[in-house]
């Protein structure tokens, strides 16, 4: 990987952390990046999610869930964040997922 893609990725991670807290109100920041797994997300947050980061122009969307599928682990959910240029942000889960993370939300606003 081209080292401007490498800081396209990194302005990326930046860029949906400070989304996830301004939507969310939680602290957001960009993960620390080795191997892949639970324990290195794109970015780290308390939601209970695995935040796998894609910012380009082309993105082959079941390869980048197959890959936040085996890095989320067994408690969180897997969402691919995607944005192209002069494009906003795209979360993108897979439906069986849904009910569980809409069902987690719900009971954290309840509990504020």
């Amino acid at each position: 990987m081209g080292k401007k893609s490498l800081l396209k990725g990194k302005v990326g991670e930046r860029e949906l952390a400070s989304e996830l807290q301004r939507l969310f109100g939680v602290e957001a920041r960009r993960g620390v990046q080795y191997s892949g797994s639970p324990d290195s997300p794109d970015v780290v947050t308390d939601l209970p999610i695995h935040a796998e980061v894609k910012r380009c122009e082309r993105l082959s969307i079941y390869k980048a869930m197959e890959q936040a599928v085996t890095d989320a682990g067994k408690d969180k959910t897997p969402i691919v964040f995607h944005r192209q240029n002069r494009k906003g942000w795209l979360a993108i889960i897979r439906l069986d997922d849904l009910p569980a993370l809409l069902d987690c939300f719900s009971t954290n606003k309840g509990s504020e």
